[in-house]
């Protein structure tokens, strides 16, 4: 067989399927490209779904194609990043499917490792750690999700732990069957669609793997962070949140994943979002965190008797949970305004960035 054949034919039958969503996204996304055409893992599609640009991403897209064609185009009018993942899935040939966001780039060995955790572990999914690097300096701002290999999450045993698992799609690797299964959202989320996204995969997946490296770099780029929150954008993302749960009760899923989703409701909704919210001069905090609160107490009520946020739970568990379980005590005794004006002190003091 020779090599072009050869190269042909792993083309045709790709392991591993990238799927790219890109919006306007001339200024990057060949570097974001040249990074995965250079993957010491051949056996790769590259699906690029040009989500109704209107700078010159397609042309560029297009260019790249004619120099490798592992690399796939769908080109389709704007409806966001959820259903540019979904098209990208449906097209997805390979047995495995890994997103890349369309301004950063990953290591040479990203998808070999990812691939190789799952493999060895028979996981659903394989995550590796990722850095956070300043476009204008290019230091790096933080280094996060790297665990030790031997760390797996699996259900029934400690799969609490997935409430504190960076919810970004690009640092993961996931079964095609699994992700093929996620079905489409009345009102698709254009905030936290990462989070609900996961929420619907962890609804079908046993096991999680881990890589004991940071194998994805992601761009913080100059105006890009969303620190605010519009009133009429929580009303839209708690109707979608709404529609998970009643995924959830489709699937007639048990106590354990109703409290997982619950408190995974609570730390986003809870707590990111009104965290961002309290940046908005026209929004009134009061009102929207009381708003929140009767929300969360009306459609997700188990945040606030799950073990898995309790302190002592957590402590006697090692529990990565902690941190919420004693955010979630701040919040039953009703000091959360205090807290978050003391999260803005120190954050702005010391210059730093807690996640949550």
């Amino acid at each position: 067989m020779t090599k072009q054949k050869k190269e042909n034919e792993m083309n045709n039958n790709p392991i591993v399927s990238i799927v790219l969503p890109a919006y306007n996204a001339e200024n990057y996304i060949e570097e974001t490209i040249n990074s995965l055409l250079k993957q010491s893992f051949k056996e790769i599609e590259i699906i690029c779904v040009n989500d109704g640009s209107k700078d010159d991403t397609l042309n560029i897209l297009k260019k790249l194609q004619k120099q490798d064609e592992r690399i796939k185009i769908i080109n389709k009018k704007n409806e966001g990043v959820w259903r540019a993942r979904l098209d990208g899935i449906e097209k997805a040939q390979g047995q495995y499917i890994s997103f890349v966001d369309s301004d950063d780039y990953v290591e040479e060995n990203f998808i070999e490792r990812l691939y190789n955790s799952v493999k060895v572990n028979g996981s659903d999914i394989s995550i590796c750690g990722f850095k956070r690097i300043d476009e204008k300096t290019k230091k790096t701002l933080s280094q996060e999700m790297k665990y030790e290999e031997k760390r797996i999450i699996e259900k029934n045993k400690n799969f609490e732990e997935v409430i504190s698992i960076n919810t970004a799609l690009w640092n993961k690797l996931f079964k095609a069957s699994i992700l093929k299964q996620i079905k489409d959202l009345k009102e698709p989320p254009r905030i936290l669609e990462d989070m609900m996204f996961l929420a619907m995969v962890y609804l079908k997946i046993k096991k999680i793997s881990f890589v004991d490296d940071y194998l994805y770099n992601y761009i913080v780029r100059e105006g890009s962070a969303m620190n605010t929150l519009k009133k009429e954008e929580i009303r839209s993302i708690q109707n979608a949140m709404i529609e998970i749960k009643e995924e959830y009760i489709k699937y007639k899923s048990g106590q354990e994943e109703l409290d997982i989703l619950s408190s995974m409701a609570f730390l986003h909704f809870g707590v990111s979002l009104m965290l961002r919210a309290s940046n908005d001069n026209n929004c009134n905090f009061k009102e929207e965190y009381k708003n929140n609160l009767i929300y969360l107490n009306n459609n997700f009520k188990e945040w606030k008797k799950t073990e898995y946020l309790k302190i002592l739970y957590c402590l006697k568990n090692k529990s990565s949970n902690l941190k919420l379980a004693i955010v979630k005590k701040i919040y039953i005794f009703h000091m959360f305004g205090i807290f978050i004006s003391f999260y803005k002190f120190i954050t702005k003091t010391l210059k730093i960035d807690i996640k949550w």
